[in-house]
């Protein structure tokens, strides 16, 4: 019976200190908070560009006509 707890006891603490699933974690919690700036960057980016595009269309209609 001694053996036997002991033994329980020894798998109990390899399963605790398993630390496989540590790295899957990480990737979960970094690739949305990447993701999450990615978009907020490209709704800055996108306003920039498009006060750009409009800044160069209304050039190109002044000097065309």
């Amino acid at each position: 019976m001694k053996d036997l707890l002991l033994r329980t006891y020894i798998r109990m603490q390899a399963i605790a200190d398993h630390e496989d699933g540590q790295g899957l974690v990480e990737y979960g919690l970094v690739i949305p908070m990447i993701a999450f700036g990615a978009i907020v960057g490209m709704s800055f980016l996108s306003a920039a560009i498009s006060a750009a595009l409009s800044n160069i269309s209304a050039t190109l209609s002044t000097s065309v006509t």
